[in-house]
């Protein structure tokens, strides 16, 4: 399952984090690393473009954060990021440059990469979003199956067993994601794919895809 991998996903480059990717196949390896990758580069971040705002947090100096928001560690903030009014990031985050993390959006053990939108009431836990990426307003990741097994990453007839029991969704470099989508529990979606409003997404979606529904997906033309 080539489209699913951390090269078919994602621009290292575009990411604080990309170290965390380098010895992985598969980017939901990272979950389990984030806590601890966050102590570890906290520590060698340059005090004159990083502050250490409380035990674990680190915020670029050139990042705007609402004083309404509730920021837990450990945590880094890269440059030119907004952290919006009343957002809540429980922790095990990264906010990549140049990233929105919106009004009364919450993340929790996460990767976001550079740019990334999450700006409007957007839950996003377990979950690694690349480059660009962006989730309408009330779009979410559900990260936990209804009956507490672990996730499996379906394409097709081909099943992955993550083994892990929270995984959210891990979306490739620009994906757009409609209103008020849900983002199912081991959902995948591939570079520059495009998920229609209130859609219910399970599985892997194609990289360059438009999905209308699990029966209609369409490659977009050249």
């Amino acid at each position: 399952m080539k489209q699913v991998t951390v090269n078919e996903l994602f621009d290292l480059k575009e990411t604080i984090a990309s170290a965390l990717f380098a010895d992985v196949i598969y980017p939901w390896e990272v979950l389990s690393k984030i806590h601890d990758f966050i102590l570890e580069l906290g520590k060698s971040l340059p005090e004159d473009i990083y502050e250490k705002r409380a035990e674990d947090i680190w915020v670029a100096r050139s990042a705007k954060v609402a004083s309404s928001a509730c920021l837990n560690g450990p945590l880094i903030i890269d440059e030119e990021a907004q952290v919006r009014h009343c957002a809540f990031i429980r922790g095990n985050a990264i906010v990549g440059k140049g990233a929105v993390v919106g009004n009364s959006t919450e993340l929790k053990n996460v990767v976001l990469f550079n740019k990334v939108q999450v700006p409007h009431y957007n839950y996003v836990g377990d979950s690694v979003l690349g480059y660009k990426s962006h989730m309408g307003a009330g779009s979410i990741t559900s990260n936990v199956k209804s009956d507490k097994t672990l996730v499996t990453v379906k394409c097709g007839d081909d099943r992955l067993e993550t083994g892990l029991k929270k995984m959210g969704a891990m979306l490739g470099d620009r994906v757009e994601v409609g209103c008020n989508s849900v983002l199912n529990p081991g959902t995948v979606i591939g570079r520059d794919s495009n998920i229609y409003p209130t859609s219910m997404v399970r599985g892997v979606v194609p990289a360059r895809s438009i999905y209308k529904n699990s029966e209609n997906i369409v490659l977009k033309s050249d």
